[in-house]
């Protein structure tokens, strides 16, 4: 296959320079884009620096020329709307990561297809990811040709055929791979470079087959919608290969926040994704169009520590506004339902339960929650353990006075009436030992602290904020844990908004543990 694909490099005489020039060119070309973006970068007071305090003026995007048509559109009218000039770059998308890897500069990359984006994910180019749209090869002719109906007519002599550079183009990496599934590709790839051509952008293919130059050749179905000239020829061979078009934000980037609002705008259903979708692409459901979004968290009280610092940070990068709303989610729940019933506004766009009970409450509402953490649920004492508590059954005592949370209002509540029922402790104690239920499991260790209460049911979490005024007691059940699920609406308005923030807090393993959860959730969850 490796000789295959340095042969596909190869064109016929007066078609293509020698590899060697191809390779030296590009490298130039590298060289001086970098030179330019960077003194560009590091002239004093330019206003594309955020130290100098300006508006940014300028973004730099690597954009794959399939994308050429709806980007230069999007490019235009962002630019009448915010002023921002927005420079493309064109080329292969395999040619636009080389480039990036060896410049390592510009603000975004949008490729062809998902396993660039992916590479660059992996290889720490990459942050943020936006889907766009989906397309699928499809052989192209011209209207008046009828001698090309199959990928088999691809491997006669006959006709001459252009395809994407494998090396080079989404287009022809992704058809190599779909021929060589089928068992085509390596006629297909003998009469290309004896009889046609190769080309490194989709858009050439594309013209070669307009101009007559070839008599077909494979493109995306999205390419052919923008020629006039040209149809379609679907095959069972290239319609398993949808491609996923992404952007992404590259970590080279020095305005992370301006080119998170661009990426914004492009995959907005009622901005970027409509000139997508009028260029023939078949678009995602993208969020709608805000210059500064606005969500709605609703977070279980038990959750707050860990999730302030992030979401700060995920607010300051995003240049958004996440208007968090902690309590009880017994409270939490009741308040989505009066809402919904009352047709107000506000319902959250995200929710993070104490526990998954208080997700399956609401379930119908959301979408299925992922597990990010963990806590137990242990006694609190006060400091010296004066009333030896030393296990659960021991809070039955007499004389001994037991705060817990509310178990219409919150999960602790829920959770640590569950905990005492297994333990054949709730009845009794709710008449002779129980003397505060709270609304929220914020409110339990001042009872504890105050002396208001000998003991309570609490969360590590956050009993182990006030070890200095407090003691903990472990308790032995399998019931004694709470498991903390984040999930997104299903009608929310900001779905990849709200997944982006998601991600920043399955990226936040360090400030969940710090605040005494567990962690849960796996890589492949949280990608």
């Amino acid at each position: 296959m490796k000789g295959c694909s340095m042969q596909s490099t190869r064109q016929r005489a007066g078609r293509a320079a020698p590899a060697v020039v191809f390779i030296l060119g590009s490298l130039i070309v590298v060289s001086g884009l970098a030179w330019l973006l960077r003194s560009r970068d590091e002239l004093p007071g330019d206003p594309t620096l955020p130290a100098a305090g300006g508006p940014i003026d300028e973004l730099f995007i690597y954009c794959a020329a399939g994308m050429r048509y709806p980007m230069e559109e999007i490019a235009s009218q962002y630019k009448r709307e915010f002023g921002v000039n927005v420079q493309l770059q064109y080329g292969g998308s395999n040619t636009l990561l080389s480039q990036i890897k060896v410049a390592d500069i510009g603000d975004l990359y949008l490729a062809g297809d998902s396993s660039y984006i992916q590479q660059a994910v992996d290889s720490g180019l990459m942050n943020e990811v936006f889907d766009l749209a989906n397309m699928k090869p499809v052989i192209a002719v011209l209207k008046e040709n009828t001698s090309v109906k199959s990928i088999e007519d691809l491997t006669s002599p006959q006709h001459r055929v252009c395809l994407g550079n494998p090396g080079a183009a989404a287009i022809g990496k992704k058809v190599r791979r779909l021929l060589t599934r089928s068992g085509h590709w390596e006629r297909v790839n003998k009469n290309v470079t004896e009889n046609g051509v190769f080309k490194p952008t989709v858009n050439e293919v594309a013209n070669d087959i307009k101009l007559g130059s070839v008599d077909a050749g494979v493109i995306w179905d999205a390419t052919a919608a923008q020629y006039t000239e040209l149809k379609q020829v679907a095959t069972p061979e290239l319609d398993a290969g949808d491609a996923r078009v992404q952007m992404g934000v590259l970590t080279s980037t020095k305005k992370p926040t301006a080119a998170l609002h661009f990426a914004r705008y492009a995959a907005a259903r009622d901005k970027g994704l409509r000139i997508f979708r009028e260029k023939g692409f078949r678009v995602v459901n993208g969020d709608a169009w805000a210059h500064k979004p606005e969500l709605t968290f609703f977070a279980g009280s038990v959750n707050r520590r860990a999730l302030e610092p992030v979401i700060q940070a995920f607010e300051s990068r995003e240049g958004v506004k996440v208007n968090t709303i902690y309590n009880g989610c017994g409270i939490l729940t009741a308040q989505m339902k009066t809402i919904l019933e009352t047709e107000g506004s506000g319902f959250p766009d995200t929710y993070m339960a104490c526990d998954v009970y208080y997700l399956d409450a609401v379930k119908e509402l959301f979408e299925p929650g992922i597990h990010v953490s963990e806590t137990d649920i242990v006694i609190c004492v006060q400091k010296g353990n004066p009333k030896n508590i030393h296990k659960l059954k021991d809070l039955a005592n007499e004389g001994i006075r037991v705060a817990i949370g509310e178990p219409r209002e919150c999960t602790i509540g829920v959770l640590s009436r569950r905990l005492l029922q297994d333990a054949g402790l709730y009845e009794q104690m709710l008449k002779t030992n129980i003397k505060a239920q709270t609304p929220s499991s914020a409110m339990l260790l001042p009872a504890v602290t105050s002396a208001s209460a000998d003991a309570a049911l609490v969360y590590r979490t956050d009993a182990s904020s006030n070890l200095d005024k407090i003691e903990i007691v472990p308790i032995q059940s399998k019931l004694a844990k709470a498991i903390q699920p984040f999930s997104v609406a299903r009608k929310s308005q900001f779905k990849q908004l709200s997944q982006r923030l998601f991600e920043t807090v399955a990226a936040s393993r360090r400030q969940f543990e710090e605040a005494g959860f567990r962690w849960r959730l796996t890589p492949q969850a949280s990608n």
